[in-house]
């Protein structure tokens, strides 16, 4: 089956989601003017990231939450499925970096960032705990596996989800635009393309990146978001430092195509890994 799906490339309000629910809003609209069934919005696309001592203002329940209700009635009456990011209250009143994917008037899965950048410009673990879950999830349009931008800086990730099925990778991102890289092209801009591509080549999958733009406390975020294909193609590309809404098709026969082609993902030893890991696990606390 071939689905539609858009990305939606834009700039949120740090701390207002009142005002960012209504980008949205107006994205999902547009894209079901289009004839999308699925619209991917960046990291925390309904708070802004540089959120620090907001954290526990704009977080929200997913059980009882309108605005998430909101948009999942939104996509509902379009027919349009729909991946949000925000601040996720637990019940146990800690804090995560999650995303949202919401269907038919539900929400069929969370995810919750895995891996919490604190270095250089980034502060994550100081404000918000490590999610500890990587699963794929089954969708209307297949089996996906959802992970937040730098989740996939780490390979192990993309590899857990591929060999748990997902034949799609949605990838929203708050990705900072940094260094220049001749002759026309941002250094991160470029580090993002390389990963997406070795993602989907190495795991014949499709990679849905979404970027989001603007400015926050003196840093750049660069968009450029993208759909690369099993073969590593990219099919759609959105603008750098602009917002954009793009389209592109995903179409689960050339997942079955990529995957005869180059039968990687069947000839996999799990056991070896697993064991290989074990071992490397206990030398390493001394459980030996």
């Amino acid at each position: 089956m071939a689905i539609k799906v858009a990305l939606g490339q834009i700039k949120p309000t740090l701390g207002d989601v009142a005002r960012n629910l209504e980008m949205h809003r107006d994205m999902i609209e547009r894209s079901a003017e289009a004839g999308a069934h699925l619209v991917v919005f960046p990291e925390l696309s309904l708070t802004g990231y540089y959120l620090q001592d907001l954290v526990p203002e704009v977080a929200l329940d997913p059980e009882h939450s309108d605005t998430l209700g909101q948009l999942s009635d939104l996509g509902r009456k379009h027919n349009l499925d729909v991946v949000v990011g925000f601040i996720e209250v637990a019940p146990d009143y800690r804090f995560f970096n999650s995303s949202a994917y919401l269907s038919q008037g539900r929400i069929i899965h969370i995810h919750r960032k895995v891996y919490l950048p604190t270095y250089g410009m980034f502060d994550e673990s100081r404000y918000v705990a490590a999610g500890d879950v990587l699963r794929a999830f089954d969708t209307r349009f297949g089996r996906m596996g959802l992970l937040i931008c730098e989740d996939l800086w780490h390979p192990s990730t993309i590899y857990l989800m591929a060999q748990d099925g997902a034949q799609v990778l949605i990838a929203p991102s708050a990705g900072p635009g940094r260094g220049l890289r001749l002759p026309d092209k941002l250094g991160s801009t470029y580090a993002w393309e390389s990963i997406n591509r070795s993602a989907a080549q190495s795991y014949m999958l499709y990679v849905v990146y979404v970027n989001r733009i603007g400015f926050e406390d003196g840093v750049m975020f660069s968009g450029g978001s993208e759909l690369i294909d099993p073969f590593g193609r990219c099919l759609v590309k959105a603008k750098i430092l602009d917002e954009d809404l793009c389209f592109g098709e995903i179409n689960a026969l050339e997942v079955r195509r990529a995957r005869t082609i180059y039968p990687l993902l069947r000839d996999e030893r799990l056991d070896l890994t697993l064991r290989e890991l074990q071992r490397i696990y206990a030398k390493r606390h001394q459980l030996e």
